[in-house]
């Protein structure tokens, strides 16, 4: 990835802010994520498995899709200045190979004391359903 991460400090992020991509899920990210966790679970990695799931095919790693949220905060909010401090994750739909998933983050709460800040985060498929959602907590280093 030639990407260069946002730079932007503290002073420079309002409420509201907020940055949004899009990810084709495919299988080789799913082997890819199976090779790093160790999570080999079939429901994951073995489509005839799956097919007979009430899935019907097979699932994305929930872990793999929670992953994009680190590139929310380390390439755009705020980007270079990020240290995460925390996230919370509600799983709420599955999530497919194929399918494409829009990441999005907004900015909910700015702490002037701490240069910490609150971000909301989602994960939507094509279909604009909920398949992740939580909050980012995130300290801004000037």
């Amino acid at each position: 990835m030639t990407e260069i991460p946002n730079s932007i400090n503290f002073k420079e992020i309002t409420i509201g802010y907020s940055k949004k991509f899009t990810v084709k899920i495919t299988s080789k990210m799913l082997e890819d994520f199976a090779t790093l966790s160790g999570d080999y679970n079939p429901l994951h990695m073995d489509s005839e498995y799956a097919e007979k799931t009430q899935f019907k095919k097979q699932v994305c790693h929930g872990m793999l899709l929670t992953s994009f949220f680190s590139r929310l905060i380390g390439m755009y909010i705020p980007g270079k200045n990020a240290l995460y401090f925390s996230q919370t994750v509600n799983f709420r739909s599955p999530c497919f190979v194929e399918d494409i998933v829009t990441v999005t983050g907004e900015v909910t709460e700015k702490r002037d004391t701490t240069k910490m800040i609150t971000v909301k985060t989602e994960i939507h498929n094509q279909n604009n359903i909920c398949l992740v959602n939580g909050i980012g907590k995130v300290l801004v280093r000037d």
